[in-house]
């Protein structure tokens, strides 16, 4: 799976020229948005919108926000990321004869649970290619229409997917694949645009990211909470009536965009100090002022100063050159920031930065999908046990949201107080040990598996949109992290192909597969975390060198 993280929306552009430009931020520069738009400026036909303008905070009620703030929340709950909860959802699926109908062929080679299991995976695999493609699309709708189409359009998918899926066996085509693939698209519709929330109270704006990216992460036990209710009804509650019931929340998703959510972004802490910081407009000459023009120009200067004072107020002790202090602390930190910033996209996406990173996220979102899709007969033919394999499925429908969640305030603080080099050695030993704990047969390290995986799952990819953002930068940020997340998701077809290796050619035992994917992770791993090292390495005496010949150039060493 994937998801957008980021620790903040905005950064502070860095001055051109300056020899010290790739370790320093300037607090005068322009503040720039974070966009998901994948397409570059130069390329881009159609420029942002005026008339989808921002809107500064203090200008909305602030019981209003934090009504926006608190039903976004909820509703991110419901509809962010619930086809996440695939391992949940297809003991239901299959006991209610997903695809028996395709599968009961006399003759099958393949066999009839076999074939089903099969279709199952290619369900959520479509599903989970269409959330990471669906991420470029969405950057540019949401830079040029503004967050309240995004939601419509979200709302629209997800009652399109509940109905599929609710009627499939009354369609001719594949209700289920497509039911689930509009449940998809919907969620990265209704989560991203809700980003722009953290400016509603600047701040507070972390607190709020993390409520919505715990909300993504929570949201993937809504069909968990599904599966113990069709438990408890004996049947009864199918997913016709699960799914019926569902189109409640697109219902009320058009409704809460229409009645409260905005239909422009909030501005964010940049654009509102740029608001202060503007110079007030020079008067008329003197001469020329009149009692009209007088009353005009006092009223101008009033509600500039109530502007500004309303401004202060929100940001309270924030300022421009304390948050760039902050920030420039970070990316000092990290010793990669701004290594590929004055690139063209072209330029960062044919560099081996670009390249390691790419690859790797394809190898990782393969094998995170592909656990997902088969963690139950892994653990069935590894222990030899039903019984067994059920209850590991079980914790790991319980531990899924609640590793998201618990992730969340430990991702920041690792990501914000370790190198970059640090940051992707901890990645690479932590799926090389989930790839070992997995073709272990015993059942501490089965459990031990998937706590590791649970948590690994959020940090590798917020690690991965931040390392885009302090590599590459946010310039081109939705073109580079787009690109990546986009080549991952069509790469998860192969997700197929390891199905037949593993439910055919190796008669259901895991281990091969999963030996294949640990070694070409571990490979890519240790490649990237080297080239990395070497180029910091380099960087850092470089700019040793540099800054003892300027020591020896000062006057103090002339005279």
């Amino acid at each position: 799976m994937s998801l957008n993280r980021v620790s903040s929306l905005e950064t502070f552009a860095i001055v051109a020229g300056d020899q010290r430009s790739r370790r320093s931020s300037d607090a005068s520069a322009r503040a720039r948005k974070l966009s998901f738009n994948p397409l570059p400026q130069s390329w881009d036909p159609a420029p942002t919108l005026d008339q989808v303008q921002a809107v500064g905070a203090f200008e909305v009620p602030k019981w209003k926000r934090i009504l926006q703030v608190t039903v976004t929340v909820i509703y991110c709950f419901f509809a962010a990321g619930v086809v996440f909860g695939y391992a949940a959802i297809k003991p239901v699926l299959k006991k209610e004869g997903a695809y028996r109908d395709v599968c009961s062929a006399p003759g099958d080679p393949v066999g009839e649970d076999t074939c089903v299991e099969i279709h199952l995976n290619l369900m959520f695999t479509v599903a989970a290619v269409a959330t990471n493609v669906a991420a470029l699309p969405i950057g540019a709708i949401l830079d040029h229409y503004g967050p309240r189409v995004c939601g419509l359009l979200g709302s629209f998918f997800l009652a399109a997917g509940a109905l599929l899926m609710a009627f499939e066996n009354r369609l001719p085509f594949d209700g289920l694949l497509f039911g689930y693939l509009f449940l998809a698209l919907g969620g990265p519709f209704t989560y991203i645009s809700s980003f722009q929330l953290s400016n509603a109270f600047p701040r507070n704006s972390g607190f709020i990211l993390a409520l919505l990216t715990g909300a993504f992460d929570a949201s993937s036990a809504l069909f968990l909470v599904y599966r113990v209710i069709y438990e408890r009804t004996g049947g009864e509650f199918g997913h016709r009536q699960f799914f019926v019931a569902y189109l409640i929340v697109p219902a009320a998703i058009v409704v809460a965009q229409f009645v409260l959510m905005p239909a422009q972004s909030y501005k964010t802490v940049g654009e509102l100090v740029e608001e202060i910081e503007e110079p007030y407009a020079d008067p008329e000459p003197y001469d020329q002022i009149d009692e009209h023009t007088a009353l005009l120009q006092e009223e101008s200067r009033q509600h500039h100063a109530e502007v500004v004072s309303n401004i202060q107020e929100l940001l309270g002790s924030t300022k421009a050159d304390k948050q760039a202090r902050r920030e420039e602390r970070k990316n000092e930190i990290s010793g990669v920031w701004g290594i590929m910033h004055p690139f063209s996209a072209w330029e960062q996406i044919t560099s081996p930065w670009f390249i390691l990173i790419c690859v790797f996220t394809v190898i990782q979102m393969t094998r995170i999908n592909y656990f997902v899709a088969t963690i139950a007969p892994q653990y069935e033919h590894l222990f030899h046990s039903h019984d067994k394999a059920v209850a590991i499925n079980n914790f790991f429908d319980l531990a899924l949201p609640l590793g998201g969640i618990i992730s969340i305030p430990f991702i920041g603080l690792i990501l914000d107080h370790t190198s970059t080099v640090t940051v992707l050695t901890t990645l690479v030993v932590i799926a090389t040990s989930i790839g070992l704990f997995g073709i272990i047969p015993e059942m501490w390290a089965a459990y031990a598996n998937i706590c590791l995986f649970v948590l690994y799952r959020p940090f590798y990819y917020t690690a991965v949109s931040d390392y885009s953002a302090k590599v590459f930068g946010f310039r081109t940020f939705g073109t580079v992290y787009g690109t990546i997340i986009c080549m991952s998701g069509l790469f998860n077809f192969s997700q197929s192909g390891l199905d037949y290796l593993f439910h055919v050619t190796f008669r259901n035992d895991p281990v091969p597969v999963n030996v294949l994917l640990l070694s070409m992770g571990f490979a890519v791993g240790v490649a990237m975390v080297l080239f990395v090292a070497i180029k910091v390495r380099g960087i850092k005496r470089k700019m040793l060198e540099q800054e003892a010949q300027s020591a020896f150039a000062s006057p103090r060493w002339n005279n």
